[in-house]
């Protein structure tokens, strides 16, 4: 979606197109809780530590993709939040449950963060939501990219961190939940209501004081990966995260446009906490595919998995060994 003319035009051609306005701006480039289901969870998702399995991680699409369509309060949420419980056990896991009032009835919100202790005094946050549009809750919208990618893509960080004390901060992975507009098309007070109430949590609490960088991951399974520069995310950190992808050879899938976002990423810039959103906002020629029946998993590549879950991991190491 790269100027807002398109937006109000994909708006008229159809309902899906622009259920949520994640480039607010638009702009022209630049350049277990009780209840849980019984989940047998396949072999070797223990993870080895030495890399990050992108036949793995696309495994993970897949399955979150055959629950089908998962707003918020449906089943196939529920069966979603108990795949992850189900990849999480025995790992450190704190539910944030809550309910919100919304224009559509007061529904359940269920953030999930896994923790991972480190020897320095701080945290890393990485990031996904993983419901679905609730406008197109009666359609058969799964969000493969746009929820399911990203989720997948943490389980597998999952796997890299599990079992080991870092040498370096704390990393909590979090899939958050409520991301999506309850309007089209989007409405800013109705959409991400579960970072914004985790934000406030932790700024309550004082967690977001030792929060030394917010990594979000959105749609980034695109066979035709291209991470945007993103004007609003914090500049150093985005540029650490280039030169992440440099030093493993993967610079030309990142910041060949810089457009600026609205994301799950925007409350904690707001708390001051450095953030960055790691997102190809150009899923299909004129990001077609964004929020319509044709997000579905043959889109999706397991390279771009493993490209951004390595850049991914290799930013976190540069940030444990920043001063």
């Amino acid at each position: 979606m790269r100027v807002l003319k398109i937006v109000g035009w994909m708006c008229l051609l159809t309902l899906f197109a622009c259920s949520r306005q994640k480039n607010a701006a638009a702009a022209e480039p630049q350049t277990g809780e009780p209840g849980h289901i019984e989940i047998k969870v396949t072999n070797g998702d223990s993870g080895d530590g030495e890399s990050f399995n992108e036949i793995r991680a696309m495994r993970y699409v897949k399955d979150i993709v055959a629950f089908g369509p998962r707003p918020l309060g449906s089943a196939n949420h529920k069966k979603v939040e108990d795949y992850i419980h189900a990849h999480l056990k025995g790992d450190v896991v704190e539910d944030d449950d809550f309910t919100v009032g919304t224009s559509e009835g007061k529904l359940p919100v269920h953030n999930i963060i896994a923790k991972y202790p480190g020897t320095r005094d701080g945290i890393i946050v990485i990031a996904s939501h993983y419901d679905t549009n609730w406008p197109l809750r009666s359609t058969a919208y799964v969000g493969a990219n746009d929820g399911a990618s990203s989720s997948a893509l943490l389980l597998e960080i999952a796997n890299q961190l599990r079992g080991k004390t870092r040498d370096g901060y704390s990393v909590w992975l979090l899939w958050d939940d409520a991301e999506e507009s309850m309007q089209l098309p989007w409405y800013d007070p109705e959409a991400l209501y579960g970072v914004r109430h985790l934000a406030q949590k932790w700024q309550d609490d004082g967690t977001s004081k030792k929060i030394k960088a917010f990594l979000l991951e959105d749609m980034i399974g695109d066979k035709d990966l291209n991470i945007e520069r993103d004007q609003t995310s914090t500049p150093w950190l985005e540029d650490l995260i280039y030169q992440s992808a440099t030093r493993l050879g993967y610079q030309s899938h990142f910041f060949k446009r810089s457009i600026p976002m609205t994301d799950d990423h925007e409350p904690f810039l707001k708390l001051g906490v450095p953030s960055a959103d790691l997102i190809d906002f150009d899923y299909g020629y004129n990001n077609v595919f964004w929020h319509t029946t044709d997000d579905t998993v043959d889109k999706l590549s397991p390279k771009s998995l493993e490209i951004v879950g390595k850049v991914t991991l290799e930013t976190v190491r540069m940030l444990d060994k920043k001063p």
